[in-house]
């Protein structure tokens, strides 16, 4: 790569350092996408995807230009792995109290009606389930696109530190990185949809958060243990697997608001 002249490392790079961002970002597109769907109007999540990522742009540029002291600032990484893990836990959640809600309701129906009251459990179930995942929706645009935003930057430190392992010339790396956030955004816009249609891959999505999030800790804390780029890929395409295992059913998939344009 040394010996290459400028068109040449254009040429042979750019293609590499976009699909690194696409492969790599592939857990950040579900985690973008469930976080837009916080927002119950389609055209309010199309506008934050826009928002957030065109802000998340300015943030990875920056993040690119000042890699070399970024990658070494250890606190940083740190604040980015905590923010990661907050984010999985506090969606985890609602969602797994959702979903055990969801079999209660199932159980509770399945009772012979002379021996409990499953009419009563199912009222009551259907009380506790929106108000379980209500509160994944209850937030307004400009938080919403602020959480876009510094998800993406966490993100970045990840992909930004493997780009720049593939080249030291800024302007392949940047323009690889244009590309990426192109790429995510129309990714994300199919991940709303689907969203709306499998019944695991919200969940999915957040674990895969929190794998990235323990590998910036353990990069931190102990980088002999820091897991291999192709094990954090492995792990994330089982999650995904399970994330698309289970269709909802029709009657629940419907016109879900989900249902956006990239």
């Amino acid at each position: 790569l040394d010996a290459a002249d400028q068109w040449g490392e254009w040429l042979l790079l750019l293609p590499l350092l976009v699909a690194l961002e696409a492969v790599l970002s592939a857990d950040n597109a579900i985690a973008l996408a469930a976080i837009s769907r916080q927002l119950r109007d389609p055209g309010l999540q199309s506008r934050a995807l826009n928002l957030g990522l065109a802000l998340a742009l300015v943030f990875r540029l920056a993040l690119i230009a000042a890699a070399r002291w970024v990658l070494d600032f250890w606190p940083l990484q740190l604040l980015a792995a905590a923010y990661l893990l907050w984010l999985a836990g506090t969606s985890l959640l609602p969602l797994l109290r959702a979903e055990a809600d969801e079999a209660s309701d199932v159980a509770a129906a399945s009772q012979p009606i002379g021996a409990a009251p499953a009419d009563k459990a199912e009222a009551a179930g259907d009380a506790d389930h929106p108000s379980a995942v209500d509160g994944l929706h209850n937030r307004g645009l400009g938080a919403v696109v602020a959480t876009l935003a510094f998800t993406d930057l966490a993100f970045s430190l990840d992909s930004v530190a493997a780009a720049v392992a593939v080249s030291d010339n800024l302007l392949i790396v940047m323009a690889g990185g244009v590309i990426g956030v192109i790429a995510l955004r129309l990714t994300s816009a199919l991940f709303v949809r689907w969203l709306g249609e499998f019944a695991h891959l919200e969940a999915a999505g957040y674990l895969a958060v929190a794998l990235v999030g323990l590998r910036l800790v353990l990069r931190v804390a102990a980088p002999q243990l820091v897991p291999p780029e192709w094990a954090l890929l492995a792990l994330v395409a089982l999650l995904f697997v399970w994330g698309f295992s289970k269709r909802l059913p029709a009657s629940i998939t419907g016109p879900q608001p989900g249902e956006i344009n990239p």
